[in-house]
């Protein structure tokens, strides 16, 4: 092999790892099941006011598609149930339905994904035997279009297509749904399409109060749950959900397949036994969430991983059937006022005066690592923050600013609070096993200057954070990176420059 075709070779290797490396992503859900709402003009703007780059819709209408032309937002169209009889049924149909529906409007309707059916296991009539046939027919007609790669086919799932989902390493699909499932992960593997799954840690909580915590379902539990069987420490209930579809993929040997979070959320209003449906509870959820996807901190069982997150939703809608929370999931009204404010940045100071137990971001507190702690719970905390919990921990090396003391527990005590800082300054941000604690103080020294909340700068050097500048002013993603695809880039940046 020729020098020059391996420099060529290398280069093309960093740049596609450069396009298929992008981070976490935060959407949302446009739903409109509704009498009320704007038209699909007024809701593209709402969305394009709030940075958001992202969308899912349950169907192909027309109206919508055109409304989304030329602003560069990438949208999940749905196929709904009702259609999948004549898309199973004969090619034809899917092949009329692209060229009518999709190719029109595509590429200024930037469309990446098609969902076929959604939760077919909880539909109450047997469509479930439809839905790969149909998924084959809709991905053989991109297949004739040249748009089979660029449009990914799946299907959603709720939580119940599993048997078991705690704890997590024993997540396991439900085997009355094997014939459903068998055939849809192998076309999944096959054409590299995600695993799409509605993810809903409200519903556990509402259910189960007497066994999962409010705290646990809002991303504000100050203490973790143990996975006894892989001892994972879990401090949310979202990421034991996604972790227990992980163990599920793998326990049927399909580890490559991707989770892709369809939908999430919480109501902010409910009927009278459903107390946790408030605006505080809505608010703190949504927002630890974004926090928590944009970090790239991925789960405990897939530290780093890339999670596609899209909330649930943008309007309240009035005409969804059951209980009142059903007409309460969105983020604005229909006369486009926010139901409760959410910063889709990650980065806003989040205030709530009753009910969302949140800490208050105003940079008055910091995070260090207690003096009473173990020497090996302080190393295990120390490693994990400089490595799965994304830390610049550069300022704690020789000869750099905050290296002396050169002691555990000062080092672990600056990397403690950026990792706290980035984080929201949440206290289950400072947690780290009961190691750490919160302090009124501002502990910086000399030129070691800790960070403090709402700072995109490690003040001790005084450079902006890849791992906290997750959006520009003008609301598009900056160069950030999960943490697995920074050493294949070193990797091979290294190879090219040997190469030169």
């Amino acid at each position: 092999m020729s020098l020059g075709f391996r420099l060529v070779f290398a280069t093309s290797l960093l740049l596609m790892l450069i396009g298929t490396c992008n981070g976490s992503t935060i959407g949302i859900c446009y739903g409109r099941n509704a009498d009320d709402l704007p038209t699909p003009d007024k809701a593209v703007d709402l969305i394009k006011n709030q940075n958001i780059n992202y969308v899912r819709i349950y169907d192909s209408n027309i109206q919508v598609l055109k409304a989304f032309a030329n602003t560069g937002i990438e949208l999940m169209i749905g196929i709904p149930n009702s259609d999948l009889l004549p898309f199973s049924q004969f090619q034809s149909n899917a092949d009329t339905w692209l060229k009518n529906s999709i190719i029109p409007y595509y590429p200024a309707t930037k469309i990446t994904y098609i969902t076929v059916g959604a939760e077919v296991t909880e539909a109450t009539d047997n469509v479930s035997s439809m839905v790969v046939p149909a998924m084959t027919n809709v991905y053989n007609a991109l297949k004739k279009a040249g748009l089979h790669r660029r449009i990914k086919v799946s299907t959603t799932h709720s939580l119940g297509v599993l048997s078991r989902s705690y704890p997590p390493s024993a997540g396991s699909f439900n085997s009355k749904h094997a014939s459903f499932l068998k055939p849809l992960l192998e076309f999944l593997a096959e054409n590299q399409s995600p695993f799409l799954v509605n993810v809903y840690p409200y519903y556990a909580y509402r259910d189960s109060s007497n066994n999962v915590s409010l705290d646990y379902a809002l991303f504000e539990s100050s203490s973790e749950v143990i996975d006894p069987n892989t001892g994972l420490l879990y401090m949310n209930m979202f990421d034991a959900q996604i972790d227990s579809i992980y163990f599920a993929l793998a326990g049927l040997n399909y580890k490559t397949i991707k989770v892709k979070v369809t939908e999430t959320g919480w109501p902010s209003k409910g009927s009278a036994k459903e107390t946790a449906a408030t605006p505080e509870n809505a608010q703190t959820y949504n927002t630890n969430l974004i926090r928590h996807v944009i970090n790239n901190t991925g789960t405990p069982a897939k530290p780093g991983a890339e999670l596609d997150v899209y909330i649930f939703s943008l309007f309240n809608e009035n005409r969804k059937p059951g209980l009142d929370s059903e007409r309460n999931w969105g983020l604005y009204y229909p006369d486009q006022t926010s139901v409760y404010n959410v910063d889709f940045t990650g980065k806003g100071t989040v205030d709530v005066t009753t009910g969302g137990n949140l800490t208050n971001v105003n940079g008055t507190s910091w995070c260090i690592a207690s003096s009473n702690a173990s020497e090996q719970d302080l190393r295990n905390a120390l490693e994990w923050a400089c490595g799965s919990g994304n830390v610049d921990c550069s300022a704690i090396q020789p000869s750099q600013p905050c290296f002396q003391p050169d002691s555990l527990v000062s080092h672990a005590s600056y990397v403690f609070n950026s990792y706290y800082q980035q984080n929201g300054a949440t206290d289950i941000a400072c947690s780290f096993g009961g190691t750490g604690i919160k302090i009124n103080k501002n502990p910086s020294y000399d030129n070691c200057l800790y960070m403090t909340a709402g700072s995109n700068k490690t003040a001790a050097n005084n450079v902006t954070t890849s791992a906290n500048a997750n959006a520009t002013s003008s609301g598009r993603r900056e160069f950030s990176l999960p943490y697995p695809c920074y050493f294949l880039l070193i990797v091979v940046f290294m190879s090219i420059q040997s190469l030169v």
